[in-house]
């Protein structure tokens, strides 16, 4: 039986689209508890000057989740046994999930403080992602860097609007 483990047992376009699904997942999510928010809570929101327009999020999340799937995708197609390859897949799931997970807590639940809950671990789970990444392939851990920064800024962002509002 085979595992995202040993994905090598699987063609490459296999192998891609198993990288998509749990981002396209996320994103599809995350869409879901976001959107609906934008013109309602979120524009009554008090935001730091330091608060990017609305419409620079989706080119943006579009940009990282591309990268993501492409880094995910390095990973699956290298060779079983690795020693760091299991516990980067297990991260990369980790951090997909509280991707999404985070736009459920800070838009679906109307609360900047749960988002401070969730993007935190978020925060540190990709970190490790892009480490575990790194070093079994440096393109791959590259093409997490852009996510990291991003959400550094996310929690910084969160951080003001929680003072704000709170």
């Amino acid at each position: 039986m085979s595992t995202l483990e040993d994905s090598t047992t699987f063609s490459r376009p296999v192998s891609l689209v198993l990288a998509i699904i749990p981002v396209v997942a996320a994103g599809v999510l995350g869409n879901l508890a976001t959107i609906p928010n934008i013109p309602t809570w979120y524009a009554s929101l008090v935001k730091p000057a330091f608060n990017p327009p609305n419409w620079i999020f989706g080119p943006v999340w579009t940009a990282l989740y591309v990268l993501m799937a492409y880094a995910f995708y390095r990973i699956l197609c290298q060779t079983p046994g690795h020693k760091w390859r299991r516990a980067a897949i297990v991260a990369f799931l980790v951090q997909i999930a509280l991707n999404a997970a985070w736009s459920f807590a800070f838009f679906g639940a109307h609360s900047a403080a749960l988002g401070l809950a969730v993007i935190l671990p978020l925060w540190v789970a990709i970190a490790v992602t892009m480490w575990l990444f790194w070093l079994q392939d440096s393109v791959a851990g590259g093409c997490i860097a852009p996510y990291l920064a991003w959400v550094s800024f996310a929690v910084l962002l969160n951080v003001a609007i929680w003072r704000l509002n709170g």
